[in-house]
């Protein structure tokens, strides 16, 4: 187990992977963008005067495409996102516990930033309540990180008041359900202890994400549907941390019910 823990550390991220792998995860999309660009194609030659709408409708879709793709090559490959260097500096016999929603990109770099530490990964993925198809072709596209525990959202399976920092980077969106995300949120503060930290990662429904991702962006939530889920699970917002203008950062803490 040791030997395989210590070769996946050295599978960092590779060049355009971040960009590369939305493509392979949700090719339907794209597909289904091609399928539109050859109808319009089509359409504008069955219809000459109707051409210039159907070359518009071909250009918007293109534009669309591109913007979205851009955006996340730069948040996924260019960006600091996961440098992590908005972390304290590790402490040695920390309790560090990664959760993810069944694809796993970040427990390497934590690994090796936290290697003094104790680091437990955890999967809530659920194939019969997370149903996102991209979830599924990740899952079989790249291994667990090894060690990786399958628990459920509303049971993480750790002592109470074990972790000194517990991260959800990009994953607790995967919970649609409003109140399963609020029984997720209470597990992570009974975990967490008195003075550690959460820290959620996520894409907001916010207008910087809706000029990158159209109506993509509603597959993300807004910051007052999160400030109602901490409030919820009596978690309190130290801070909040924009790594790049698509992408925030909440650092939680517990017993706290005032924002």
């Amino acid at each position: 187990m040791e030997k395989g823990k210590n070769r996946a550390m050295e599978n960092m991220r590779k060049p355009f992977q971040g960009v590369l792998n939305i493509i392979r995860f949700n090719w339907h999309f794209y597909a289904l963008s091609l399928g539109f660009l050859l109808l319009f194609l089509i359409l504008s030659i069955t219809y000459p005067s109707l051409y210039e709408c159907f070359w518009i409708a071909c250009i918007a879709i293109l534009w669309l495409n591109v913007i979205s793709l851009s955006v996340s090559y730069y948040v996924y490959d260019l960006s600091a996102l996961y440098d992590f260097n908005w972390l304290d500096s590790p402490q040695t016999g920390q309790k560090v516990i990664n959760i993810n929603a069944g694809f796993d990109e970040t427990s390497v770099i934590l690994g090796k930033r936290f290697m003094a530490a104790e680091l437990i990964v955890l999967d809530f993925y659920d194939p019969l309540i997370h149903t996102e198809v991209s979830i599924k072709r990740a899952r079989k596209a790249y291994p667990a990180f090894p060690g990786t525990r399958n628990v459920t959202s509303d049971n993480l399976q750790l002592e109470e008041n074990s972790a000194d920092k517990i991260f959800v980077i990009l994953s607790a969106h995967e919970i649609r359900n409003k109140e399963e995300r609020i029984r997720f949120f209470k597990e992570l503060k009974r975990l967490v202890k008195p003075s550690g930290q959460i820290f959620i990662v996520e894409h907001l429904r916010d207008k910087a994400n809706f000029m990158a991702y159209s109506i993509g962006f509603l597959h993300f939530y807004s910051k007052s549907t999160w400030t109602e889920v901490f409030q919820s699970a009596e978690l309190k917002i130290q801070n909040e941390i924009k790594i790049t203008p698509f992408i925030s950062t909440f650092i939680l803490e517990k017993n706290g019910n005032t924002f």
